[in-house]
C-alpha cells in the first residue's frame, strides 16, 4: 500500500538534491530564480530526471544500465506519472513532486505525455533517419520540457510565441547534448545523427567513431552546434518577455549551455577524447553576464540568429500527427 504523498517541503529537500546531483548546470542557473519559481523548477526537474533513469536503468544520467525490460520500465513511467497527475500518492518523491507542481501551475497531462513520448523513442532503440526525426525527437526529450518550465514560471498556456521559443531552448539544449555525448552514445549502442547526414558524408553506421573518420564527424558536429546556435538565439528572444529574475536565469542556461555546444564545435575532431566540460568559472560569468543582458533590449543579431532555425514547434507537432513514428 502506498503512503500519503509527503509534505510540500519534504518533496522539494528531495528535488533539491536531485538537482544537484544531477544537473550541475542547471542548478546554477536555477539559483538565480525566485524561491517559489526556484523550487517549482527543482519539483519538475526531479520528475524528468527520475523518468530518464527509470526507463534506461541508469543513476543521474550515468552510464546505460541492463536494457532488457525497457518496455517494462516505460509502462511503469507512464502509469506513475498518470498516478501523480490524478493527485494521487506514488510511493516515489519525484513523481509525487510532478503531481505537487502540476497543481501549483496547472501542468497537464498532455503535457507530460509529450515528454514520455521521448522516453519511448529510446525503449524503442529509435534511431532518426531524417534532421526532421532527430528535431522532433529533440522536442519530445527536451523541447517540450522547456514548454513545461515555461508554464511552471507563469507563462500562459495559450501564449503560443513564448511556448515556441521556450521549446526552442530545449531544443538548443538537446541538440548541444547530442554533439557532446557521440563518443558516449556510441558506446551505449546509440547513434542520434540522422541516418541521411551519415550517407551524405559517407560515414558508415557503426563507424562515425573510428579515427579516421573523426574529422568528418566533426563536421556533423559542427552542423548539431550550428543549429543549437539558432535555437538558443530564439530562446533569447522568448526570455525578453519574461520577468527580470526569470529572465536573467533562463539567460545565463542559455549561455551556459551554449558554451557546450561552442566548445564541442572550437574542439574538432578532439572533441570526443575527453567530456566537454563548462567549468565553475565560466558557469560564474555567464550568470554575470546574462545579469547585465537581462536589463538590456534583446539584441538583433539574437532576432537575426533565431531566423536560421528550420523547425519550430508548431511545425514539429505538425509534422507528429501527420506522420506518426514508424
Amino acid at each position: 500500500m502506498v503512503s500519503a504523498i509527503p509534505d510540500r517541503a519534504a518533496l522539494v529537500a528531495a528535488a533539491r538534491d536531485t538537482i544537484r546531483r544531477g544537473s550541475k548546470s542547471f542548478a546554477a542557473a536555477s539559483s538565480l530564480f525566485d524561491r517559489v519559481t526556484r523550487e517549482r523548477v527543482w519539483l519538475l526537474y526531479a520528475w524528468c530526471r527520475a523518468c530518464d533513469d527509470i526507463v534506461d536503468a541508469q543513476d543521474m544520467g550515468g552510464a546505460l544500465g541492463d536494457q532488457s525490460g525497457a518496455a517494462e520500465r516505460l509502462a511503469l513511467v507512464r502509469r506513475l506519472t498518470a498516478q501523480a497527475m490524478a493527485g494521487q500518492a506514488t510511493g516515489n518523491p519525484a513523481f509525487d513532486a510532478l503531481g505537487l507542481v502540476a497543481r501549483e501551475t496547472g501542468l497537464t497531462m498532455a503535457m507530460a505525455e509529450a515528454v514520455i513520448g521521448g522516453f519511448a523513442l529510446d525503449a524503442a532503440d529509435w534511431q532518426p533517419r531524417t534532421e526532421a526525426d532527430l528535431m522532433r525527437y529533440c522536442w519530445h526529450v527536451a523541447g517540450a520540457v522547456g514548454v513545461m518550465m515555461a508554464v511552471v514560471m507563469g507563462v500562459s498556456p495559450d501564449d503560443e510565441d513564448t511556448l515556441d521559443r521556450a521549446a526552442d531552448l530545449g531544443l538548443a539544449f538537446q541538440l548541444a547534448n547530442i554533439a557532446r555525448d557521440l563518443a558516449e552514445d556510441d558506446a551505449a549502442g546509440r547513434c542520434y545523427l540522422p541516418a541521411e547526414w551519415l550517407a551524405e558524408a559517407d560515414l558508415p553506421p557503426g563507424e562515425q567513431l573510428k579515427p579516421h573518420h573523426r574529422e568528418t564527424l566533426a563536421g556533423l558536429a559542427r552542423r548539431l552546434c550550428d543549429m543549437a546556435q539558432a535555437h538558443e538565439c530564439s530562446a533569447r528572444v522568448g526570455a525578453g518577455r519574461l520577468r527580470p529574475r526569470q529572465r536573467w536565469a533562463i539567460l545565463a542556461a542559455a549561455g551556459i549551455y551554449g558554451d557546450i555546444a561552442r566548445k564541442v564545435a572550437a574542439r574538432g575532431d578532439k572533441a570526443w577524447h575527453s567530456r566537454t566540460v563548462v567549468s565553475a568559472k565560466a558557469k560564474l560569468a555567464w550568470i554575470g553576464r546574462a545579469g547585465w543582458r537581462a536589463l538590456r533590449p534583446v539584441p538583433a543579431s539574437c532576432h537575426r540568429g533565431a531566423q536560421a532555425r528550420r523547425h519550430t514547434r508548431k511545425s514539429l507537432i505538425a509534422l507528429a500527427e501527420a506522420k506518426p513514428w514508424g
